[in-house]
């Protein structure tokens, strides 16, 4: 009987262990997928803003071009 009690505890702390490795395996791969998410907004933000910054470009151009006429 004192096998089992001490299997028994043995068991659950190992039980214990594996859940917890689990949980930082999950940690670290939500960690990850923010961090790309984090990654890919700040590169549409950027295109984005270089696009913005293109059409009023363009758009100075063309009213300039207007003016002129």
């Amino acid at each position: 009987m004192a096998i089992m009690k001490a299997t028994g505890v043995i068991g659950s702390i190992v039980a214990l262990i594996a859940l917890l490795i689990v949980l930082v395996k999950s940690l670290i791969a939500f960690v990850g997928f923010v961090t790309m998410a984090i990654k890919i907004l700040i590169v549409v933000v950027f295109v984005a803003l270089i696009l913005g910054v293109g059409f009023l470009v363009f758009k100075g151009v063309a009213d300039r071009r207007r003016k002129s006429d």
